[in-house]
């Protein structure tokens, strides 16, 4: 089969999503990507720029993740593609080209709204990555429990025991956007603690910008010898082996990959108590953060964000320090438990059955007008005037 996937194509985690969809499809299938825009293209890049790639002129500008009719249409028609993957797509325009071409469409779900859920029966076949989605879309009837792993040969463990003798190595990745990894909730966690550490923090982000008022915080635990940054972009498998325990406060994710990508590369893992986060991690090899409080992202993103108990974080990476032996048994743990359950190989053996077995979806008036009404309004909210007034984001999240 004939394999369309449109996704930002770059070193970030949303293209690293589709190119594993990529690698295991193309087994079995001919996969081209349509590369629409993102926070850059990856143009020229040896690591994304293929000859299965088409390049889309940058338009979402005007509307968030659009692209041209006419780019889209050839590009559907030029490699005879069949079926089509959408990755965190928010402009839905491109579903009833689909229509009109009686090509299938498949919707990776990660990003929706209590607005946009509805919007989301257009597809002909919604792939959940975790239990947290599939709740969402179970009653739909066309949505599929797909869990999420990855790599495990690319991310696996450089070496046996720990980092650092008798001394435990906590690494957390901030990624592009720190505020919402909670690396101000570990760093101030750090701060906290007793016993002997050493931390690494892999950012793409200014820390001290992201969270000026920790400047004073992080220059003590860089200055005492316990905290490294590493401020730069790294491509897979990452700097895993920097550590020993994976400390990810995070405050919200659509899948959370950096997750399984530590645990598979032999770490033992520390996470927000809250799903998707808390479904990949076991107590044989990692514990859970208590959180303080639940609440809403202002563009009304369908589940709330989470705050993590400061104190109680301090707390576990005590322990963990204060047992480097505890931590080593859990490394070895948590490689085990990667290569039974978190092989997105293994994981997603019949992608490629269920997706030659979706069927074409009758188009509806109902649908149709519904996603024309959305994306017109879309439309009309990118005025100068409402973005000047700053009303757009509000508009943006009661817009459906």
């Amino acid at each position: 089969m004939n394999i369309g996937i449109v996704t930002t194509w770059f070193e970030r985690g949303a293209a690293y999503v589709s190119r594993q969809f990529e690698e295991v499809l193309e087994k079995e299938n001919n996969v081209f990507i349509f590369a629409r825009g993102g926070e850059k293209y990856a143009k020229g890049d040896p690591n994304w720029d293929h000859p299965n790639v088409t390049w889309s002129t940058r338009c979402d500008r005007l509307v968030l993740m659009s692209f041209l009719k006419e780019e889209f249409v050839k590009w559907v028609k030029d490699n005879s593609i069949e079926l089509v993957i959408f990755n965190e797509q928010r402009y839905y325009q491109p579903l009833l080209w689909c229509k009109d071409l009686n090509v299938k469409t498949v919707a990776y779900i990660d990003y929706y709204t209590e607005g946009t859920l509805p919007l989301f029966r257009a597809y002909d076949a919604l792939i959940c990555n975790t239990k947290r989605h599939y709740m969402a879309f179970e009653s739909f009837g066309n949505a599929y429990y797909v869990p999420w792993g990855t790599n495990v040969d690319l991310f696996k463990p450089k070496g046996d025991g720990l980092v650092r003798k008798n001394v435990v190595t906590f690494f957390h990745s901030g990624g592009v956007k720190p505020t919402r990894k909670g690396t101000d909730v570990f760093i101030e966690a750090l701060a906290g603690m007793k016993n002997d550490f050493y931390a690494v923090i892999h950012t793409q982000s200014n820390l001290k910008k992201c969270f000026p008022q920790l400047t004073n915080t992080i220059d003590n635990l860089v200055k005492n010898g316990k905290l490294e940054i590493i401020e730069k972009t790294v491509p897979a498998p990452g700097l895993y082996y920097m550590g020993d325990v994976y400390v990810y406060p995070s405050t919200l994710e659509g899948i959370g990959l950096t997750i399984a990508e530590s645990i598979s590369s032999g770490l033992a893992c520390v996470v927000t108590d809250n799903p998707p986060m808390n479904e990949f991690v076991r107590q044989e090899f990692g514990s859970t953060i208590p959180i303080d409080k639940l609440y809403f992202r202002s563009d009304g993103y369908y589940w709330p964000k989470c705050h993590c108990n400061v104190n109680a974080l301090s707390r576990i990476l005590d322990e963990y320090a204060a047992n480097p032996d505890m931590v080593a048994d859990k490394k070895q743990k948590a490689r085990s438990y990667a290569e039974e359950n978190l092989s997105f190989d293994k994981n997603t053996s019949n992608l490629s059955e269920l997706l030659k077995n979706v069927s074409l979806k009758p188009e509806t008036d109902e649908l149709r007008n519904m996603i024309n009404r959305y994306d017109r309004r879309g439309k009309q909210l990118l005025h100068p005037l409402f973005i000047k007034l700053g009303l757009y984001k509000y508009i943006q999240r009661n817009r459906y």
